[in-house]
């Protein structure tokens, strides 16, 4: 594997998919090969895995078990068809969440055993790690007031994890903090309440040492 993995991860609102635009757009103009993915969903497969998830039909509850095991059949299936074979060919790849995820929201938000997630998961990315992961960091009270302008500014409906509580939310954001803490090697903290632009650069200094 000769390529570089650069996840983007955070809670709600914390601008993960304007910031891995941006740092996309970056590294093209350097002239790196870059692809661009998200989770769930990045491949056709993901993102009809992705609605299910988000939008259960009929509004039927989906189980935390369900929830997890869908999550990672997305995952195994962005690894195989999409992350590895770009490795492998020397690019860039950005995602905006992987397994971190995972453990945020099924392990620490939905309360599932970390062991039991952490299976799901191995089985799911077979191997394949970020060199580098992004946290993305802003306060529970910023991300719910960043949602609710998002929601009252577009079409955009709340999804099933909108719909999930405070609680749930501290309970995932403290989860990545315990992450990045467990790995301060691969993972990079940066201050998601700042200006975007502001954002933009501190990601970039924290990639430049990769390339």
């Amino acid at each position: 594997m000769s390529g570089l993995f650069i996840t983007f991860e955070g809670i709600e609102g914390c601008g993960k998919s304007t910031q891995v635009e941006r740092l996309a757009k970056r590294l093209a103009k350097e002239g790196h090969e870059t692809l661009t993915l998200r989770e769930p969903g990045g491949t056709p497969i993901g993102e009809a895995i992705r609605d299910v998830v988000k939008f259960p039909p009929g509004h039927n509850t989906i189980s935390p078990d369900t929830e997890l095991l869908l999550m990672n059949a997305s995952r195994a299936q962005l690894v195989q068809q999409a992350i590895r074979p770009a490795l492998a060919n020397g690019a860039i790849v950005l995602c905006d969440r992987f397994y971190d995820s995972s453990l945020a929201y099924q392990g620490h938000g939905r309360g599932l055993d970390l062991a039991k997630v952490q299976k799901a998961i191995d089985l799911a990315i077979d191997g394949i790690k970020p060199n580098l992961t992004l946290l993305l960091d802003i306060p529970l009270s910023v991300s719910q007031a960043r949602v609710s302008d998002r929601l009252q500014s577009t079409d955009e409906i709340q999804d099933q994890f909108d719909e999930s509580g405070t609680k749930f939310f501290e309970r995932v954001l403290d989860g990545f903090h315990i992450l990045a803490k467990a790995e301060p090697a691969r993972f990079r903290i940066i201050n998601g309440d700042k200006s975007v632009d502001n954002v933009t650069e501190e990601i970039w200094s924290s990639v430049q040492s990769h390339l």
